[in-house]
This record gives structure tokens, C-alpha cells and sequence, in this order.
């Protein structure tokens, strides 16, 4: 992980500077850029700063030695649904609810109700026992 917190900590003065660069081309003039900027260096330092705290507190993965060998990252990364159909349907049902914030609640509704299903019916896919389909 040190190699993405490194690359989130590189990122951060990179906004910061856009930011001033925004101001200084604006004129000031146009505050919401400078700020959304800075928003986004602040979120990336957030970021970088839980990376690296996760980074000391785990052991170094394979990525993060430089002499690895791609042998050293073999094995089960887990267990991926192959051929499930409820990740495109909770996409789909998300895609309705936020057309809802846009157009009106009552299609949030449905796509919320919709999602709610999705989400279930994904979580449960593989379930056995009592909610087994």
C-alpha cells in the first residue's frame, strides 16, 4: 500500500497548485473552482494519510517489494460470482434513483426500492439454509 499512499501524497500539492494557478487565471473571480480544488486536495490528503496508517499496520504485499516476482502474488484472490446478473441489475436500479434526483422523487422511490432488491438478492445469491432460492 505504500505505493498508492505515495502516489496520493504526490498528488496533493499538485492540486494545491492547480488551485492557485485557477485563482490566479480567474482573476479570483470565479471562487467555486478554487474551491472544489481544494476540496479535492483535501480529500487526497485524507486519502493518502488512511494509506499510509493502513500501510504501517498490515505486513508489505507483493507490489510493494521491488525484487518481487510475480509468482509471489499467485493464489486465490477470492471468491468472484462469474456469471451473476444482479451487479448489472443494482447498477441499473442505482442509474434510476439518482435520474430520480433529477427528475422527481417518485422515480427515486422506484429506483431505491429497486436497489434494495438488487442489493439482497446479490448478497443472498449464494446463500444456503433458510433463504436459499
Amino acid at each position: 500500500m505504500k505505493i498508492e499512499a505515495n502516489l496520493f501524497n504526490l498528488l496533493t500539492p499538485f492540486f494545491l497548485v492547480v488551485a492557485v494557478v485557477y485563482g490566479l487565471v480567474t482573476d479570483w473571480n470565479e471562487p467555486v473552482g478554487v474551491v472544489c480544488l481544494l476540496l479535492t486536495a483535501g480529500l487526497v490528503v485524507m486519502v493518502g494519510w488512511y494509506l499510509h496508517a493502513t500501510a504501517k499496520k498490515i505486513d508489505a504485499r507483493p507490489e510493494d517489494d521491488p525484487d518481487g516476482e510475480i509468482s509471489q502474488g499467485a493464489g486465490s484472490m477470492g471468491f468472484f460470482s462469474p456469471w451473476s446478473w444482479w451487479p448489472v441489475v443494482l447498477a441499473g436500479a442505482a442509474a434510476v434513483a439518482f435520474l430520480g434526483l433529477a427528475l422527481g422523487w417518485w422515480i427515486f422511490g422506484i429506483g431505491a426500492v429497486l436497489a434494495v432488491i438488487a442489493l439482497v438478492g446479490w448478497v443472498f445469491e449464494y446463500s444456503r439454509g433458510n433463504h436459499a432460492h
